[in-house]
Formats: structure tokens, C-alpha cells, sequence
């Protein structure tokens, strides 16, 4: 890609803090960057405006890379989703969710390394056939999942195995109980493996899974999986190395890719100016991967890890007393030395 104008959604809640952190954080990596601010979720209602306002689905289509902030979408009937239908708007098909041990974060495990590659638009959270009986007593929804999509994504999964060095994909189903769906998923990556002889294929029901994560994470590289296993599975994952506030996220398209923070927007701290922004910080360094800046990727992890690592000035969730300020002028600091 060669047009690195990125739209920048700061979100609700902590996203303006945490956004303006990675913002400054990349204009000091002198990365050539350009940034064309829009909004949505909650902050868009709040100006009268759609959840998603036609303007800015306009520069997202324009730029095709984005960073986003956590999103407030409201409860109640009538409001979709802004992930899910950014998501589905710009064909956003895979969810990608690297789980990196930080020195420094306090953890129940050290040197975990896990790369949690789910399907975004199929299956359960497709919303199809989403019913309520009139008597309130029955409640259905559809699962749908076809080869040509479960194909894109395996595919996108393997070739990033290949491109990051790594030896293993896991692909995660319960094709045992959900014989059509999952069976049709495992169907697709057994056809698809055979194209990848060099890395080492394994397969795995979603519950085991789940069970082997929590008692030795460092058996798993990547996890490849459908779309509600992908979203409880990366969390898992995030609670291995600290949780959601050092986990960043991308959602990636063939034609773009929009890069985020994972956790929620904190209403409980906005404004107090003690937010982390570690997690959507390392999705810029994710971004910057994505447009093959990898030395300004590489050298702002490698500050991330040195300066909450070193946690002499990281914000108190980490365990300091720093302010959101105060962490990213330490790390702009260090990237600057």
C-alpha cells in the first residue's frame, strides 16, 4: 500500500485519550503518516448524527486504513453493532488477535506467544434469522458458514503462519455436536492444509481448547477459528498475558484493514486521564506492519516492552502512577534516545 492516510476514530469513553497517545506515539516514529479524524458510536449519536455517519463511512472507504478506539454502541433495540457493521461494510473478513507476554505485566504466565486468527462475518454473529416468538418463550438465531468464506479465511490464516515464521496452526471446532457448520470449517482446513506441508496442522474441539489454554498456553502458535470461538477464545488468550489492556486487535480486509483497541471505553475513568493505551498503541505497530513499515513496527514494540517492562513510569493499571500523558511521553522519549 502506498497511500498511508489513516482515518482515525478516537470513540467513546477513553478512545480520545488512548488514540491521541498513539498518534503522537507514530508522528514520533516519523512513519509519513497523515490522519483524517472521523467519529462514531455513541459521540456521533451525540451530535445528531448517525451511529455511523455517512461521513465517515466515506473517508474509511477513501483511506482504507483506519485506527479505532473503543466504540460505545447503545443498549437497547434498533442499534447494530458499530464493529460488527464496519465490519461487514468493508469486507473486514479476518480478526486478528496477537497474545504477547510483556515483561512487567503481572500474569499467570511468562512467554506466552499466541496468534488467535478468527472468521468476522460469518456464523452466529452473522445476525441471520435472529427470532422471538410473540409469547416471548422461544428465542432462534442462525449459524452460516459456507467453503468459499471459511476457505478465504484459512488461507489468510496459514499464509500468515508462513509470513511471521511460525510452526503451528490449530484449527479450533466442534465439528463432533455441529456437524454442518463446524463440519463444513474442519472440512475446508483439511483440503487447505495441504498446501502449507511445512507447518505442523492441528485440530481441536473448542472446549478442550479451552482447557489446554489455561493449563499450558505455550503448546499453542496460532489458533485458527470461526467467528463466536475466535471472539471467546482471544479474550482467553488476553487473560493469559494480562488481560485486555495489552492486547491490540486488527480486522482485515483484501482491501483494507482497520486496527484497534479491544477493550471497552472505560466510562468509569474517562476523563481522569489515567487510561492505558498500551493495547491500541501496539495496533499501530500492528498497522504499521500491515503497510511494511516492519523496523518502525519492531522498534515500537521494543519500547513498549522496555518502558512497561522497566514500570517506572506506567499508568496504574500497570501497577504505577503515571498518567496516559505521562506514558507516552516516556516512551516517545525512548524512542527519540
Amino acid at each position: 500500500m502506498n497511500d498511508n492516510t489513516v482515518t482515525v476514530i478516537p470513540g467513546d469513553g477513553i478512545g480520545p485519550d488512548i488514540v491521541d497517545a498513539t498518534v503522537r506515539v507514530l508522528d514520533a516514529l516519523n512513519c509519513g503518516l497523515d490522519f483524517e479524524y472521523a467519529i462514531a458510536g455513541q459521540t456521533a449519536l451525540d451530535k445528531g448524527l448517525d451511529l455511523v455517519p455517512e461521513e465517515t463511512l466515506a473517508t474509511l472507504k477513501r483511506n482504507r486504513l483506519a485506527l479505532k478506539g473503543p466504540i460505545t454502541t447503545p443498549v437497547g433495540g434498533g442499534f447494530t453493532s458499530v464493529n460488527v457493521t464496519l465490519r461487514k461494510t468493508f469486507d473486514l473478513f479476518a480478526n486478528v488477535r496477537p497474545a504477547l507476554s510483556i515483561p512487567g505485566v503481572k500474569s499467570r504466565y511468562d512467554n506466552v506467544d499466541i496468534m488467535t486468527i478468527r472468521e468476522n462475518i460469518e456464523g452466529i454473529y452473522s445476525g441471520l434469522g435472529q427470532t422471538v416468538s410473540e409469547d416471548g418463550e422461544t428465542a432462534e438465531l442462525r449459524s452460516r458458514i459456507t467453503r468459499t468464506e471459511s476457505e478465504r479465511l484459512l488461507r489468510f490464516a496459514y499464509d500468515t503462519a508462513m509470513k511471521q515464521g511460525r510452526k503451528k496452526v490449530t484449527v479450533v471446532h466442534k465439528a463432533n455436536i455441529m456437524k454442518s457448520t463446524s463440519g463444513l470449517f474442519l472440512d475446508v482446513a483439511r483440503k487447505v492444509r495441504e498446501d502449507y506441508p511445512a507447518l505442523e496442522h492441528e485440530e481441536m474441539i473448542v472446549d478442550a481448547t479451552a482447557m489446554q489454554l489455561a493449563m499450558n498456553p505455550h503448546r499453542f502458535d496460532v489458533i485458527v477459528t470461526t467467528n463466536l470461538f475466535g471472539d471467546i477464545l482471544s479474550d482467553l488468550c488476553a487473560g493469559l498475558i494480562g488481560g485486555l489492556g495489552v492486547a491490540p486487535g486488527a480486522n482485515i480486509g483484501e482491501h483494507g484493514g482497520l486496527f484497534e483497541a479491544v477493550h471497552g471505553s472505560a466510562p468509569d475513568i474517562a476523563g481522569k486521564g489515567i487510561a492505558n493505551p498500551t493495547a491500541i498503541i501496539l495496533a499501530g505497530a500492528m498497522m504499521l506492519d500491515y503497510i511494511e513499515l516492519h523496523d518502525k513496527a519492531k522498534q515500537l514494540r521494543r519500547t513498549v516492552r522496555q518502558v512497561v517492562g522497566a514500570g517506572d513510569v506506567v499508568t496504574p493499571d500497570l501497577g504505577g502512577r503515571a498518567s496516559t500523558t505521562e506514558f507516552t511521553d516516556e516512551l516517545i522519549r525512548q524512542l527519540k534516545a
